[in-house]
């Protein structure tokens, strides 16, 4: 039979999280490279709707691992009962996407099985007959391909953006669904869950956003920013900035893209006067468009860009809200 990859998506509150579909489709894409197979899993508390909207990608079958300990996340919960399940199962590989929660739970779920964890992959390589990673290092300047040492099962977690959730390819007919349910001494889990921190008020996951429209230098003052809002409220979408304009504290930190911020992949990337620094790039590279609006015609934006404009925002963008307006009338 061939090896088995086992996917484990993330649910909150019942509802998956979007960035499982990317790790579904890197899956698929190591499937069909190694010839191997792919499954599924959850874990929580009355998941069997998530589940089932999993089952409709094209995976062998899903796993609901379900117990009332797993109501509300807690990493002792997750790790014990997907340790159970792993053990049991024996897949060969375990993608996760590279989530807070899966940051949190993972590397104890490894090495409580004796294996090490490649986190935060932005791609594969076949090798022979080998499977490398390739990870960044030292802010993206550099990446690596790393390989597993030792016996299966091996676990890697996939950036988010690393592959594009819109190429999941779904099932011919919803995959079967089979309910485990987890033994989790609920004595042992350690930490008790209160309400999902966020921030501040304001506070935004710019991983979930469909269109960004982001700042960078080029938008000089403080109170240009508005004008940028006025194009991501136009469009339907969320306001970003690089990590200068957040530093100034001329935008919150929770809207910062990059590598010391989020990490994006829209459907829609606008950058406005962003010249495409290795940091920026980083963050937002997993767009499926990427549009860049910079009066420096060398900017390294458009090295990366779909669709380049080369001059000032501050004649682009009015002219931009205009449109979108039109369209919409």
């Amino acid at each position: 039979m061939p090896e088995t990859i086992l996917v484990v998506a993330e649910q909150h509150a019942g509802k998956l999280n979007r960035v499982s579909w990317e790790t579904v489709a890197g899956a698929q894409a190591i499937a069909a490279e190694m010839g191997w197979q792919v499954e599924a899993a959850l874990a929580g508390n009355g998941i069997a709707a998530a589940a089932a909207e999993l089952a409709g990608k094209k995976v062998g079958k899903v796993y609901a691992v379900e117990s009332p300990a797993l109501a509300d996340y807690t990493p002792d919960g997750f790790a014990a009962a997907l340790k159970q399940f792993i053990t049991d199962k024996k897949p060969h590989l375990v993608l996760m996407p590279h989530t807070y929660q899966v940051r949190d739970f993972a590397p104890k779920l490894a090495t409580s099985l004796g294996r090490c964890l490649i986190p935060d992959c932005i791609g594969y390589k076949k090798d022979g007959n080998r499977l490398l990673f390739t990870r960044q290092m030292f802010q993206g300047k550099f990446a690596a391909d790393v390989s597993f040492a030792g016996e299966p099962p091996y676990f890697a977690t996939f950036q988010n953006g690393a592959f594009r959730g819109d190429k999941a390819e779904a099932g011919s007919a919803p995959a079967p669904v089979e309910t485990i349910t987890a033994k989790v001494d609920a004595a042992a889990i350690r930490t008790k869950p209160h309400e999902w921190f966020k921030e501040a008020k304001q506070a935004v996951d710019l991983t979930q956003a469909e269109i960004i429209v982001s700042v960078g230098r080029g938008i000089k003052e403080q109170k240009n920013i508005d004008l940028a809002k006025q194009l991501a409220d136009s469009l339907g979408g969320e306001l970003a900035a690089s990590r200068p304009i957040c530093d100034s504290g001329w935008l919150p930190m929770d809207r910062q893209v990059g590598s010391s911020g989020q990490t994006v992949a829209p459907k829609l990337y606008l950058a406005l006067g962003i010249s495409g620094a290795i940091q920026r790039i980083v963050g937002m590279k997993g767009s499926r468009t990427i549009i860049a609006v910079n009066k420096d015609a060398e900017a390294p934006i458009f090295e990366i860009a779909d669709y380049g404009v080369v001059g000032n925002l501050f004649d682009v963008v009015p002219a931009l809200i205009e449109e979108v307006k039109k369209a919409k009338s």
